[in-house]
């Protein structure tokens, strides 16, 4: 089952699902986060509480995208309790770009850390069941407000020296009254970097990755494919400049998701009530990687089989500005 959020012309929302091709709003949902709470807190799947919402009018999704009313799929009302964050060097592959960009000229230095952590990963990312692995990178990029809705700008600040996508899948979770984390489902996502900034210096990696981010336009409810083939590219005026495949699911990847996850969710300040979570889980694919330098205007398209419709947003480019942020004394 695949849910999204349409925008009506009146402000409200409408929560769409579909199986296969036909979609359907629910009846009497207010949002997909509600969904998942009232889920979480009555102790069923999102599915069952779906079914027994009931279905309503059909929903033409390509229209609502080509009008501007695709929302992101699941969102909270209060930007500031919606966390994004992520994983690095989780998949099969993604070390190769990143170790090039900080590897020293000298052929006898030694390994960089980066791919210290992706061998960790190899070595002990996948452990059985109830066990614990080695920790991932981890990193912050914001709150609920730098969280883009399919079709909308990803807009790259006045300093940043790169605009560049990551074709990646999200996986989505909700904290129930108790503390307890609740995976949601699943969404293509473009966790949007500055790779000139962290080639700088790995300990920029911070700082590269503080800038917005897009899910959707659909959210996966269900299990993960363990192989997911999926294509990213990048248009300009209309036309495909850059264009590469794109691999994820566990069967591509050095961890489990639940060894990501238990190393996201064992920190108390991630299992707050009523809190949502959005965790991009790394890729091993770049345009970045090929030499190729995102412009304004640019158009990101990122798409899988499964996950429905394909995540489409526009590159804006901030202008850059002289002189320092000043900050006064109260």
């Amino acid at each position: 089952m695949l849910l999204s959020q349409v925008k009506n012309a009146d402000g409200t929302v409408t929560v769409v699902a579909r199986d296969g091709s036909e979609a359907y709003a629910v009846k009497n949902a207010t949002s997909t986060y509600d969904l998942a709470m009232e889920a979480a807190e009555a102790g069923k799947s999102l599915a069952e509480v779906i079914h027994a919402h009931g279905f309503g009018a059909a929903i033409d999704l390509n229209a609502a995208y080509s009008e501007g009313r695709m929302m992101l799929p699941i969102h909270h009302e209060a930007p500031s309790s919606c966390h994004l964050t992520g994983t690095g060097l989780t998949h099969l592959g993604s070390a190769s770009t990143r170790n090039s960009m900080h590897a020293k000229k000298d052929v006898d230095a030694p390994i960089t850390d980066s791919m210290k952590m992706f061998q960790m990963g190899l070595e002990t990312g996948k452990p059985a069941a109830g066990t614990v692995g080695a920790q991932p990178e981890w990193f912050y990029k914001g709150n609920g407000s730098q969280a883009v809705a399919a079709g909308a700008p990803l807009v790259s600040p006045s300093f940043a020296e790169d605009a560049g996508e990551e074709p990646e899948v999200a996986g989505i979770y909700v904290i129930s009254s108790d503390g307890t984390p609740f995976r949601v489902g699943f969404a293509l996502s473009n966790e949007f970097s500055d790779h000139i900034t962290e080639r700088g210096n790995y300990l920029w990696l911070a700082h590269s990755k503080l800038r917005p981010a897009s899910f959707g336009p659909e959210m996966l409810i269900g299990d993960l494919p363990r192989d997911i083939q999926g294509m990213s590219r990048i248009l300009r005026d209309g036309a495909v400049v850059w264009e590469k495949p794109f691999l994820s699911g566990e069967d591509n990847m050095s961890h489990t998701l639940a060894n990501l996850e238990h190393h996201h969710f064992k920190y108390d300040i991630f299992r707050q009530p009523g809190e949502l979570h959005v965790h991009f889980f790394g890729t091993a694919t770049l345009s970045f990687a090929d030499s190729i330098a995102p412009q304004d205007g640019d158009v990101f398209e990122i798409e899988a089989p499964g996950f429905g419709l394909p995540l489409r947003n526009p590159l804006v480019q901030k202008p850059a500005v002289s002189g320092t942020v000043t900050v006064n004394v109260l």
